[in-house]
């Protein structure tokens, strides 16, 4: 069910991906405007992180998939609507845009909490692996052309798509176990922490788990040398490897599948290497294939480089969340992920700027400082991740309210 769920989320998201971008520039040409769509859904993104890891760990985790996935849906419903009838606009967009992408937070942040709860320790890299091949196949494969194809129709059928498919993931999400939580009493319950103390005790934990917080450190890197190409990916398909529109959208469909073979590997990857070197493995691996393609100007060997790129991010990603599922408890796993998530989103868009910034003296430039970045990752993991997975857990009032007195004991 969860599977499932995300599944129908994250085909919604990919009819996203191209389609409000189109509504977008449909309602203005000024390229600023068209592009601040996208500023306003990430901003939103880094802004909730934190008091949304704090909920994760308060509330049901299963009400918030619910209730995210169907609020969603009702959004974009709505948007629609006012579509059909006429009477919307770029500030309309801009506050659905900013309304979904607190709910997408909400909804990602429960998706990944809940696992634990769902499958044996074992099957965590499994589990995660079917997700991760289920978003790369919906994302990347079947929601963009479905985006286009509905907008082509007419500009509401892509929104009235998406809001139905969100909240079909939300009803979905009902048939997942409901989570029973602990209180340590009703008294203390009652008075309740503010989300600013909850989430620095999710911040706490994370600076002083070694391997925890050393892959929250790996992955804002990573996140940064991720973006520095990307970030002009376009130009440099376009300039140095001489593809139009069409030949680009084919070079990012086939990098697509390096994914999804990852998502099917890295289970088997683990078990052979252990946690540690398939970390560094594919982060090694991400190193060479961008230093390869700062190289390059053939098409299909930039392709084949940039598929094996994408596996290396498919391992590394499912790999850290797994460990993360393992070794955070469970009463914690919201406000940990979410201050990961705010050290990914920031390195995202340092990347992003400073791609940008040597984009503009040569193309190349962004490609090989990427390549060095994950050579410093590899780097990092390796001397980080080094003996058991599992050392000692820093204490936090929330761990700490958790275990049993010295008389219950």
């Amino acid at each position: 069910m969860l599977w499932s769920a995300n599944a129908l989320s994250n085909l919604a998201d990919g009819v996203a991906f191209v389609s409000m971008p189109l509504l977008a520039a449909s309602m203005t040409d000024d390229p600023r405007l068209v592009a601040g769509l996208a500023t306003v859904y990430a901003l939103v993104r880094l802004l909730v992180a934190l008091p949304i890891g704090v909920w994760v760990d308060r509330i049901d985790r299963r009400t918030l998939m619910v209730t995210a996935n169907v609020l969603r849906g009702v959004t974009l419903l709505g948007l629609a609507l006012t579509l059909q009838v006429g009477v919307s606009s770029l500030l309309v967009l801009y506050t659905a845009m900013a309304v979904v992408g607190t709910l997408e937070s909400m909804a990602d942040s429960a998706a990944v909490a809940i696992v634990p709860s769902l499958v044996d320790r074992e099957q965590f890299d499994t589990a995660n692996g079917r997700i991760a091949a289920a978003q790369l196949v919906a994302d990347e494969f079947a929601g963009p052309p479905l985006g286009g194809f509905l907008f082509g129709l007419a500009a509401s059928a892509p929104v009235f798509a998406m809001g139905g498919l969100w909240a079909l993931a939300g009803l979905v999400a009902l048939a997942l176990p409901v989570r029973h939580l602990s209180r340590p009493s009703v008294t203390a319950s009652a008075i309740r922490a503010s989300v600013y103390t909850e989430a620095r005790e999710g911040i706490i934990w994370l600076r002083r788990h070694r391997v925890v917080g050393s892959l929250a450190l790996i992955g804002a890197l990573a996140s940064v040398g991720y973006m520095l190409p990307f970030s002009i990916l376009v130009l440099f398909a376009q300039e140095r490897l001489e593809l139009d529109g069409a030949g680009y959208g084919l070079l990012l469909a086939f990098s697509a599948l390096g994914g999804l073979l990852g998502s099917f590997l890295t289970p088997r990857l683990r078990k052979l290497l252990g946690y540690r070197w398939t970390i560094a493995g594919s982060l090694l691996l991400g190193a060479v294939t961008l230093g390869g393609l700062a190289l390059t100007t053939n098409p299909y060997v930039a392709g084949l480089l940039l598929a094996l790129y994408i596996l290396h991010a498919v391992v590394w990603s499912i790999c850290a969340l797994s460990l993360r599922q393992r070794l955070v408890p469970d009463e914690l796993l919201g406000r940990v992920g979410g201050a990961a998530r705010v050290l990914g989103l920031l390195g995202l868009a340092a990347g992003s700027a400073l791609g940008g910034v040597l984009g503009a003296i040569d193309l190349v430039i962004p490609v090989a400082v990427g390549a060095a970045v994950f050579v410093a990752c590899c780097l990092v993991a390796t001397a980080t991740l080094r003996g058991s997975p599992s050392p000692p857990v820093p204490k936090t009032s929330a761990t700490m309210a958790a275990e049993p007195s010295a008389g219950e004991r």
